[in-house]
Order: structure tokens, then C-alpha cells, then sequence
């Protein structure tokens, strides 16, 4: 009883951070209180947020490493830019928010089918293996992704993987990307999309098959011998992580008025895990408040030039030192119940 009344409560501060955290900047935007620069960051941040709270799921929840996660999401990006494209050259469909909507969830679908695809062998591995062939997995998305050319022309879709062989306005162009696209992505579709994912994972984590999915993470020799179907659980998180990253692609590569495919590299599969790691293992909350604060912090560090990601990367290794520190977390947690104690004293 104790466990579920945690959890409900634990849900609901999530919720609720994330609803007022909207609220203020939302007015903060409207009456022009925040920075161009920050503004701007906002949409990419939704993004990031949805990212590590996803791989958490794969990580922290289901006990895999992933490192290939940014894949995900560069399919789910061109998809996503594709798809908006179409509609908007070949039917007149002139809807942003249904043509972002359709987008988004074209971007999520792509995505699972490519975690499908990729789960069914891989999945099987454990360990580094398993970590070794998702970083593979990446690779391989963003070199294809590197000769694909796709047009529309008229309503029908031309794809090929030499530049002079198809015809029409171009949508995606090689190595060069996505040029020109038309930005519909919006903060508000960023919140819902964050909210959506929230909703997604902590039903997922607190039903049945979250439970037997945590039951694979502590112990799969203990799970297997009590019939759970392992590497039908540990699919269920990484497709699922794979369709929300698709998800948040498709918001991010409609932000960007230019997209190329190494964006999506080897190293924003280590950030989005950097968010995972710091926020701690398994902290969907933690994700969110690490995956804003390493978004931001970059940015903010812009006046130190060429030393900025050097002070990154120290303010990293101090915040890892702390939070993995024994002695601190005791502090904390003795200092927590003496406050517990304390209130108790004076309420009576």
C-alpha cells in the first residue's frame, strides 16, 4: 500500500512539474521575459526531454544499453520532414497542426518498425554485445540516411540513391539533408508530446508488464524460470522507447529549417544516455531535469568560446563525483528525515 501510495505520489509531482514549468514559460514567451536565445532552445528541449526519458526506459527500466538511440531518431526526423513535405507539395495540405500531427506519428511508426526489425536479433544478446551492435545500428542509419534522395513529384514520392535519377522538389538530398523545410514544430506540440510519453512509460513501468519487465532487469535466470516470456518483455521497452524517439525526431527535424543526417552521430547517443546517467538510472523525473539543464547549460556557457565544453565536461564530472557519493546521499537522506521528524513535532 505504502509502494502504490509512493508511486502515485511520485507520478504526480512529474505531472506536475512539467504542467507548471509549460504555464510559466508559455507566459514568460508571451510576455517576451525570456531571451531569443532560450526561446529558441525550447522545442529542442521538449525533444531532448522525450529522448531520455525513452532510452531510460530501455536503460533504467528494462537493464539494457543502448547506444544507438539517436538512430531512432533520425529516422523518425526524415520521416517526419518527408511526410510533411508530401502533404504540403503534392496534396495542398496547408493544416499545420494536423500536417505536424501526421508527421509525428508517422516519425514514431517508421521508427518502431525499424526497432522491430533491429530487436528480434539483437535483442537476444546481452550485455556489451548488445550495446556494441545498437552503436552499430546508428552508424548504419546515418550512412544510408547520407545516400538517400527523395522527392515528390506531383503527388507520387521518387526516392533513389543517385542524386540524378529521380525528379520533382527535392525533400531530402544525400549528405546535404534536408534543405528548406518548413518549420511547423511548436512548444506547445513539444509539451504534449512530453506529456504523451510520460503517460506511455509510467503506465508501462506500474502495469503488469512493467513489473515482469524489472523482474528481466534484476534477475532474467529467476524471471525465465517462472515463465515470463523474456525477450518478449525486453522487446516491448525497446519498441516502444524506439517509437517515442521516432517521435521526438519528427518534432525536432520540423524545427530545424536544416537537417543533416551526421547531426544524429555516435555523440547524441552519448548525450541522451549522459541525461539517462545523471538524472539516475531509472529517475524518469531525474531524465527530465538533467536532459533541461544539459540543453541549456551549453548554451549559457557560449561567452567562455573555445574553454566552453572543457567547463562542460568538468561541471559533468563534479555533478557525477557528488551524486555518486556515499557520504553525501546519507547527509541528505539523514537530513530529510530529521526534517520529516521535525515538522511531525510541530503539526503536533
Amino acid at each position: 500500500m505504502k509502494s502504490k501510495r509512493n508511486k502515485l505520489i511520485y507520478n504526480t509531482v512529474t505531472f506536475a512539474l512539467v504542467i507548471v514549468a509549460y504555464l510559466v514559460l508559455s507566459y514568460m514567451v508571451g510576455h517576451k521575459m525570456i531571451s531569443r536565445s532560450l526561446k529558441g532552445q525550447l522545442i529542442p528541449i521538449c525533444c531532448w526531454i522525450v529522448m531520455a526519458i525513452s532510452l531510460n526506459l530501455v536503460v533504467g527500466i528494462s537493464g539494457e544499453l543502448c547506444l544507438g538511440h539517436a538512430g531512432f531518431m533520425s529516422i523518425g526526423a526524415f520521416t517526419g520532414i518527408v511526410i510533411s513535405g508530401w502533404l504540403l507539395n503534392g496534396f495542398q495540405f496547408e493544416n499545420e497542426s494536423l500536417r505536424l500531427l501526421i508527421a509525428i506519428i508517422a516519425g514514431g511508426l517508421a521508427a518502431g518498425i525499424m526497432g522491430v526489425i533491429i530487436g528480434i536479433p539483437v535483442l537476444r544478446l546481452r550485455g556489451d554485445y548488445l550495446a556494441i551492435v545498437t552503436l552499430a545500428f546508428g552508424e548504419i542509419i546515418k550512412n544510408v540516411l547520407n545516400c538517400i534522395y527523395i522527392s515528390v513529384d506531383g503527388r507520387h514520392l521518387n526516392w533513389g540513391f543517385i542524386n540524378n535519377e529521380i525528379e520533382g522538389i527535392r525533400l531530402l538530398n544525400g549528405p546535404n539533408g534536408a534543405v528548406s523545410v518548413k518549420i511547423i514544430s511548436t512548444f506547445t506540440a513539444g509539451f504534449l508530446l512530453i506529456l504523451f510519453s510520460l503517460v506511455i512509460i509510467l503506465n508501462l513501468v506500474n502495469s503488469r508488464a512493467g513489473r515482469a519487465i524489472m523482474a528481466v532487469r534484476d534477475n532474467r535466470i529467476a524471471a525465465e524460470s517462472m515463465g515470463v516470456p523474456v525477450t518478449k518483455y525486453k522487446m516491448m521497452a525497446f519498441v516502444t522507447a524506439a517509437v517515442l524517439a521516432g517521435m521526438a525526431g519528427a518534432l525536432y527535424g520540423l524545427n530545424m529549417a536544416t537537417l543533416v543526417p551526421t547531426k544524429f552521430s555516435f555523440n547524441e547517443s552519448i548525450n541522451v544516455l549522459v541525461f539517462v546517467v545523471l538524472g539516475g538510472i531509472g529517475n524518469t523525473l531525474g531524465a527530465i531535469l538533467s536532459a533541461t539543464a544539459l540543453t541549456i547549460l551549453p548554451e549559457k556557457l557560449r561567452f567562455l568560446q573555445s574553454y566552453r565544453m572543457l567547463v562542460y565536461a568538468i561541471v559533468l564530472i563534479v555533478v557525477m563525483l557528488v551524486t555518486n557519493n556515499s557520504l553525501i546521499k546519507n547527509w541528505i537522506r539523514s537530513f530529510l528525515i530529521r526534517f520529516k521528524g521535525n515538522r511531525k513535532e510541530e503539526l503536533s
